[in-house]
């Protein structure tokens, strides 16, 4: 099973000139949401994980099954006052804008084994911001995890020296 035949391109969203890499088809079947949870999980070789940080909102898809599957806790990361409790945050750009990820205080402990997951890497930033969130808080980031890379942006180069890995590569 090919899981890149369950993305659909979305041209022109969120704006003009994006071409938006849509996951819900792959959300909707079970044999592929299961065939890439399995991918995602195995990227890991047997690492032990104890926090698994999903980034808003997309992130928290494939983060709570992950976080499910390793038995580890599920850290939200979110956009600025939607998280009840005392936060740090952390600023970045996007491919189209720019925007503010907030994580609880209390949310990792100094140690932690944390995989960082998103649904894509594309120029870097929110990545970038979610390992420094994770890093301020004192967590060891194994890896950071994607469903897909659109290499093409080079996000890599904002997150080098952490071991990166996405299901699928454009």
């Amino acid at each position: 099973m090919k899981i890149e035949n369950y993305i659909r391109d979305i041209q022109d969203f969120p704006k003009e000139g994006i071409l938006f890499k849509d996951i819900t088809p792959l959300l909707n079947d079970p044999s592929a949401r299961k065939e890439c949870l399995s991918i995602l999980v195995t990227s890991l070789n047997g690492q032990p994980i104890d926090k698994v940080v999903g980034a808003e909102s997309r992130g928290f898809f494939f983060g709570m099954l992950l976080a499910q599957e390793l038995n580890a806790g599920f850290v939200p990361v979110r956009k600025p006052k939607k998280l009840p409790y005392t936060t740090i945050s952390a600023s970045y750009d996007l491919e189209y804008g720019t925007d503010t990820l907030e994580i609880h205080t209390d949310a990792i402990k100094k140690g932690d084994r944390v995989l960082i997951h998103d649904d894509v890497l594309a120029t870097g930033g929110t990545a970038k911001a979610l390992g420094e969130l994770v890093e301020k808080l004192g967590g060891e980031i194994v890896q950071f995890n994607f469903l897909m890379e659109l290499s093409f942006l080079n996000g890599r180069n904002k997150i080098e020296g952490h071991p990166i890995f996405a299901a699928i590569t454009y």
